[in-house]
C-alpha cells in the first residue's frame, strides 16, 4: 500500500500536461492589468475635463504644427 501511494505522488509529481496553458492565462492576465492600470493613470488625459490635458486639442495641435512645415 505504501509502495502504490508513493508511486502514485511521483507520477502525479511529473505530470505536466497543464502548466504550459496555466502560465500563457498567468501572463495575459498580467498584460491586462497593466493595461487597467494604465488606463486609471492616464484617464483625466483621454476624457474632455476642464484639467487643461485633451488629447483632442493635442493631435489637432501637432497636425497644424506638421502641415505648416510643408
Amino acid at each position: 500500500m505504501r509502495k502504490t501511494v508513493k508511486n502514485n505522488l511521483k507520477a502525479i509529481s511529473k505530470d505536466n500536461s497543464g502548466q504550459g496553458a496555466a502560465e500563457y492565462i498567468l501572463l495575459f492576465g498580467g498584460v491586462i492589468v497593466i493595461a487597467l492600470a494604465g488606463l486609471l493613470i492616464y484617464r483625466s488625459y483621454f476624457s474632455n475635463n476642464a484639467s487643461g490635458l485633451n488629447a483632442t486639442q493635442d493631435i489637432s495641435s501637432i497636425r497644424n504644427n506638421v502641415t505648416s512645415i510643408y
